[in-house]
């Protein structure tokens, strides 16, 4: 892998793991559309099956077209190598197997992504896994919730859809302090604001259907290990569950990746007028921003992240019921699920993307009925202020 921090974000997005075709100069990496790969003789494909020899042997193992979007992804984040897979909840639930076992004990995030709850306390509750949801952001929470038996410290920083942030590089200290693993969920800030790995995270991993690849027509996820002991653990997982990423997938994402800083420079300065607008308008009860003053964090997500990002969640006065006037008005933003992209979405977190963790643990994690979550894209700032002061107009 190349040097992390050789060449400024902006550039490995466009250069990272980017090599001119061989056969033909081509400067785009070729879409290799095959499951199976051929062997010179029988001894090569005994060696590339015992690890002797590298080489491709079958697409859901590794494939050309992945493996040049997984390690542009791992030189973006300053990692070993990465493990690129067919959703963001594929990559999570993969480091999910690959690490935890009947006895152990994880702590999350609680406001992070709704399935990413269920799948730990629906799913591998069921295999004896234990879990507890609190808020990472306090550190005295987390200290008091280390069991002997956590095996992990899984963190969504910033949180969805509160932006609560917690403080990676502590977070990893008192993990390693108790033999335990940090894993971070980026997806929210993606490598360009920052880079979990380098504050002593041991995995990273991304839904990169959001910023990474940020034009609404890939669903995807990647993993990135610190170490290559770690690498190989996830790997063998990946290939035995099957969760992989189809190569015309990785081709899409390796052509979106390349405007990720572009996109991500621009969504977050709309995001910051966004942000400001809404602060000061009368029908406007709070925001959460980390690139407002009035935000709790600002000093920490100063400290690791560099920038405030794309996200930001809002409630008005009038409560759940306004909060649906506004959706159901808007004309420019679109209603939808989903985040990071080149155009601005907007949804209501308690009844769609966070419906499925129950009342009771999104109101523990801070989710309001209420709460309003913006994903600023990148259209002209003003005719998405004038898009939303129409739509306040109707509350």
């Amino acid at each position: 892998m190349a040097d992390h921090g050789t060449y400024k974000p902006a550039t490995q997005t466009i250069h990272a793991a980017q090599h001119v075709d061989p056969p033909t100069g081509a400067i785009v990496t070729p879409i290799y559309q095959c499951s199976t790969f051929a062997f010179e003789d029988c001894q090569q494909g005994a060696d590339r099956f015992s690890g002797k020899s590298p080489g491709f042997i079958y697409t859901r193992m590794g494939n050309p077209t992945t493996r040049a979007f997984e390690q542009c992804i791992a030189e973006l984040e300053g990692g070993y190598d990465g493990l690129a897979t067919g959703s963001g909840m594929a990559a999570i639930s993969t480091v999910f197997f690959t690490f935890l076992s009947a006895g152990q004990h994880v702590i999350c995030t609680n406001s992070v992504y709704g399935p990413t709850r269920v799948v730990l306390e629906k799913h591998f509750s069921r295999f004896g896994v234990e879990s507890s949801c609190i808020d990472t952001g306090d550190l005295a929470q987390v200290e008091a919730a280390l069991r002997p038996n956590t095996r992990m410290i899984y963190l969504e920083t910033p949180a969805n859809p509160t932006m609560r942030i917690s403080d990676i590089e502590a977070c990893a200290k008192l993990a390693h302090q108790h033999g335990a693993l940090l894993v971070v969920d980026n997806t929210f800030a993606s490598p360009i604001l920052q880079n979990p790995l380098a504050l002593g995270a041991d995995v990273v991993l991304h839904s990169i259907t959001k910023f990474i690849n940020g034009h609404a027509d890939v669903v995807g996820g990647v993993i990135v290990a610190a170490t290559p002991e770690l690498y190989k653990q996830m790997r063998g997982a990946l290939n035995h569950l099957g969760g992989t990423m189809d190569p015309h997938q990785s081709w899409l994402v390796l052509r979106g990746v390349k405007s990720l800083a572009l996109r991500v420079k621009e969504g977050q300065r709309n995001a910051q007028r966004i942000a400001e607008f809404l602060a000061a308008h009368p029908k406007v009860e709070w925001v959460k921003y980390p690139g407002l003053p009035s935000f709790p964090q600002q000093e920490l997500a100063e400290k690791q992240m560099r920038g405030s990002g794309a996200l930001m969640s809002f409630g008005l006065k009038g409560g759940l019921e306004a909060g649906r006037r506004l959706l159901d008005n808007v004309k420019l933003m679109t209603l939808a699920v989903s985040l990071g992209g080149i155009e601005t979405l907007i949804q209501h977190p308690a009844s769609m993307t966070h419906a499925s963790m129950g009342s009771e643990a999104r109101a523990e994690a801070g989710i309001s009925d209420g709460l309003v979550r913006l994903s600023a894209g990148c259209e002209d700032i003003d005719d998405l202020l004038a898009d939303l002061a129409q739509a306040l107009e109707q509350v």
